[in-house]
């Protein structure tokens, strides 16, 4: 439950960041982005050009009409102007101008067109200093109690055509409120338009995203397929433009991989059919050499000595020759996926034993079994693997070398056989345990004994003597394919303290079952 829990945690965190990281999302965040960036800055400029016009508008008109009205009503002013003189100038500016309000200045007098009105927080120093060391008109906005106004600040020039300012200035001011709020709502409508135009991209970006993401989802399951091992898988080739030139690539691509692999195959079956042809034909041969080598060996005591050890070398090396066909043939008879298992109940700590005292290391092992381990197994190629392992572990190892027999629960995978063979040997180094399993591979020579069994001499006869010899490399690819016809497996570690363990994992059938 524990595994199954992690295993639905990764899957979860996994999908998460795929969904966060997608290119779905990632396309639909980039278009949103953008629109909202295009947005903002095309509003942002709208404002910026919608004010500057209402209030370059505005400060036009103020300056023209102050400046119309003032030439109008300065004519009739004497110089110089007293206060009343100053008020009634101001009054009369003012109702020409539509009522704003007008001060005066002449020196140290002023007048203001509404004696109610606060003027001094509003026309500025800054402003007074401008218009009386210039000779046009100046303006500035300002802000007075949270509201904008305008003020525009005109010298009067005498009307005799001369240019010099008479001393005479000029204030009008203007409230800025009606345009404040006139771009306010030209800003509060610009911005309501900013959700649309998102929303929109964002549904554009979705269309835009399924267009894209199609022909990779299907490139994507078709890649899936070919290497689980579909090698037919295709993917149509729809367009002209970069999605259809990486399909197009895929397609040739899986073509290619298609014919190298239908160009291996048919050489892989070509050469499992010489093995099997060659190892079948020199059965024949090898029996009469067999017969041969069995009589010249029973006679040997009547040689002469060279010739007593040329007739044992000769039947020595004809049975390993024999076993080699014997290894090959059964490795060729996996290959083509013709073994089937003679599965019946067999109690393997029976079969352990008598495997070893059929080939004398009953005196050499050190069994310790688990009484009535009853299981459906190959009683047959149990002795194979029994063989193989114990056989590899005299030749290579040290003794003592042990044979241990249990059975595992596995938790929620159901129970297991186990059977462990231990030597105390110089062990396996890594590189060699890596590829003990393979065919024809032979350990380092630093590993071997000078006495003991070879571990690619037993194959599927069982028959792992006890003499010398190099074997063929074959017996431990036996074993582990005899293993995993059973549904289990064969493991090789390193025993603790030195020594090299082997471990045959079998699934505990109790039934009556067979392959």
């Amino acid at each position: 439950m524990r595994r199954r829990w992690s295993r639905s945690r990764r899957s979860l965190r996994h999908g998460s960041r795929r969904l966060v990281g997608g290119l779905r999302v990632r396309l639909v965040v980039t278009f949103v982005v953008v629109a909202l960036i295009s947005a903002v800055t095309a509003t942002a400029l709208a404002y910026r050009d919608a004010r500057t016009a209402v209030l370059q508008r505005t400060q036009n008109a103020a300056v023209n009409d102050l400046r119309e009205r003032v030439g109008v009503v300065a004519a009739d002013v004497d110089l110089p102007p007293d206060e009343r003189t100053l008020a009634r100038f101001a009054a009369k500016v003012s109702e020409g101008i539509g009522a704003r309000i007008v001060v005066a200045r002449y020196q140290d007098l002023s007048a203001t067109s509404d004696t109610l009105a606060e003027t001094e927080g509003r026309i500025t120093a800054e402003l007074r200093a401008a218009v009386r060391a210039g000779s046009g008109a100046r303006f500035q906005r300002v802000e007075w109690r949270g509201e904008p106004y305008l003020v525009v600040g005109l010298p009067v020039t005498y009307a005799d055509g001369d240019r010099r300012t008479s001393g005479l200035e000029v204030f009008a001011i203007t409230g800025l409120r009606a345009e404040r709020d006139d771009t306010a709502a030209l800003l509060d409508s610009v911005q309501a338009g900013i959700v649309p135009v998102v929303v929109l991209a964002a549904v554009l970006a979705l269309l835009a995203a399924g267009t894209v993401l199609r022909p990779v989802r299907r490139l994507g399951r078709a890649t899936r397929e070919l290497a689980a091992g579909d090698l037919g898988s295709r993917v149509a080739v729809r367009g002209h433009d970069e999605l259809a030139y990486l399909a197009r690539t895929f397609n040739e691509t899986a073509d290619a991989l298609q014919a190298s692999d239908a160009e291996l195959r048919a050489q892989e079956a070509k050469a499992r059919r010489f093995v099997a042809d060659v190892s079948h034909e020199l059965r024949t041969p090898l029996a009469a050499m067999t017969m041969v080598a069995t009589v010249l060996e029973e006679d040997a005591d009547q040689l002469t000595p060279d010739a007593a050890r040329a007739a044992r070398t000769v039947g020595a090396e004809t049975a390993r020759l024999s076993r080699l066909v014997d290894d090959l043939m059964e490795i060729s008879r996996f290959d083509a996926k013709a073994v089937r298992l003679n599965a019946s109940v067999t109690d393997l700590a029976d079969t352990v034993r008598a495997s070893l005292a059929l080939r004398g290391w009953t005196g050499r092992v050190t069994a310790e079994l688990r009484e009535i381990v009853r299981a459906v197994v190959d009683r047959r190629r149990v002795d194979v693997i029994v063989a193989n392992l114990v056989g590899n572990a005299l030749r290579h190892g040290a003794p003592p070398v042990t044979v241990t027999l249990a059975v595992d629960d596995g938790g929620e995978g159901g129970e297991w056989v186990v059977l462990e063979v231990a030597d105390h040997g110089p062990g396996l180094a890594p590189e060699a345990r890596e590829r003990v399993f393979d065919r024809f591979y032979k350990a380092d020579a630093a590993r071997t004994r000078s006495t003991g069994t070879d571990s690619g001499d037993s194959g599927d006869s069982g028959d792992s003597g006890d003499g010398g010899g190099q074997g063929s490399g074959l017996g431990m690819a036996i074993a582990l394919e005899n293993a995993r016809l059973h549904g289990g497996t064969i493991e090789v570690g390193q025993r603790h303290g030195g020594g090299a363990v082997f471990t045959l994992r079998l699934p505990l059938r109790t039934g009556e079952e067979g392959e």
